[in-house]
């Protein structure tokens, strides 16, 4: 076992990545600011009774003690809400997440996911789910992904619905255990809903032939919330195809659910309602809710498959290399004045040889690097390297900054503030 690596299903998120993430990040922001919503940020544990009475999960990551990893953000959103009395605010309320969280899936795999998360509560209305889904097609379209993804639908309604549509089920799959997969065959007993969505092709050509739900077990109120949902979708411009195979792993959803499958067959979003959590937990009352999340690393492999780069916000202008203490005593408050100035700045500290200082310089992808020896610290006139052209040339150390903003041009320079751009 390497020592180095993380736990098995933990991953480590490094600066490339992150440079995806933080785009993902920033184009949802804004797409959440813009419909009302606002960020909101939970506990990654939660009580063991809390988790168990809200049946969102089938078995618990913690073992031994009072509390466990929430494996659905839903609940622990839902519970902030309830516990801090968000119900006397405008209603409903939009919230979104980001964060890293924990969960098994049917087969007792866990792993870590990052995501972006949003939810919707105090709304049965089902034009809330398809502006969740507006939501997301818009974002997917805006950053390069047009075409490139499919949207599913379908409606798994209220609790005596499904109870009845998983007799029929049960009765499908009987004759026909034989064709089915270990992990299928385990999953008729605990929830024969969960077999439609098995990846295995002899298992998708089966659930085909599945009895549907919506076609035989909604009733009325569930076939007009099913109606308005399609009717919303159509007016929105949105193409969507309707799935019957498509279901969750958690009881409590309800009403309309759907997915965002890449043209790779890989899930890039997941969504639904889940208006019976509230109760599960001790509510007297329903708290409609709903919700649907991205899973971030899906969606970068997506971006970097189709050869979508990203601008570098963090590109260097000038990176200086130096020798020695009075070299250095020199080249630190001038790197300072420069990053004043807007110029994204480096300055290469504790290396001992000019050549290493060099090659430091070259991967950095500097624009400009400036030299600095014990004479240059002394006389005050500098080498000056532009790394596109090799030229070189001798620069004063007062007219420094002047001239590589005269290079690089002001509209380039960078004067980003956050407590000036935020604070009032």
């Amino acid at each position: 076992m390497n020592l180095y690596s993380p736990i098995d299903w933990t991953f480590d998120i490094l600066p490339e990545h992150h440079k995806y993430l933080t785009f993902l990040k920033k184009v949802f922001r804004h797409e959440f600011r813009k419909n009302w919503f606002r960020r909101i940020s939970t506990p990654l544990l939660e009580k063991k009774e809390l988790i168990e009475k809200s049946l969102v999960v089938n078995e618990s990551i913690i073992k031994e003690g009072d509390f466990d990893l929430c494996q659905n953000p839903s609940l622990s959103i839902l519970r902030a809400y309830l516990e801090n009395d968000m119900k006397w605010e405008i209603q409903p309320v939009y919230y979104y997440y980001m964060s890293q969280y924990y969960k098994k899936d049917a087969f007792s795999n866990l792993k870590a996911m990052q995501v972006i998360w949003a939810e919707i509560i105090w709304e049965n209305d089902p034009i809330l789910d398809a502006i969740q889904i507006y939501m997301t097609y818009t974002v997917l379209n805006k950053i390069g992904l047009k075409d490139k993804f499919v949207v599913k639908i379908n409606s798994i309604w209220i609790e005596k619905e499904k109870a009845k549509y998983r007799e029929e089920l049960l009765s499908f799959y009987e004759n026909k255990k034989h064709i089915l997969s270990p992990e299928s065959v385990s999953l008729l007993e605990k929830d024969p809903m969960l077999v439609l969505s098995s990846t295995y092709e002899d298992e998708i050509i089966l659930n085909s032939s599945a009895p549907s739900i919506s076609a035989k077990f909604l009733k009325k109120d569930s076939k007009e919330h099913y109606s308005k949902f399609k009717a919303y979708l159509d007016l929105l411009n949105i193409p969507y195809k309707e799935d019957h195979t498509l279901v969750w792993e958690n009881t409590f959803q309800t009403n309309s659910i759907w997915q965002f499958v890449a043209n790779t067959w890989k899930i890039i979003w997941n969504g639904s309602r889940y208006n019976t959590l509230s109760r599960n937990i001790g509510e007297v009352k329903e708290v409609p809710a709903v919700w649907f999340y991205v899973d971030t690393t899906i969606l970068i492999e997506m971006l970097k498959e189709n050869n979508i780069e990203l601008k570098n916000k963090d590109k260097i202008d000038l990176f200086f290399v130096q020798l020695w203490d009075e070299a250095k005593s020199v080249v630190l408050p001038l790197s300072l004045k420069a990053r004043e100035a807007g110029i994204n700045t480096v300055v290469s500290l504790w290396t001992p040889s000019m050549k290493e200082q060099m090659l430091k310089a070259g991967r950095s992808w500097a624009r400009y690097v400036v030299m600095v020896w014990i004479m240059e610290a002394r006389n005050g006139i500098f080498q000056v390297r532009d790394m596109l052209d090799w030229k070189q040339s001798e620069v004063k150390k007062e007219e420094l900054i002047d001239h590589i903003i005269s290079k690089i041009w002001k509209d380039n320079l960078d004067f980003y503030s956050p407590e000036r751009d935020l604070m009032m």
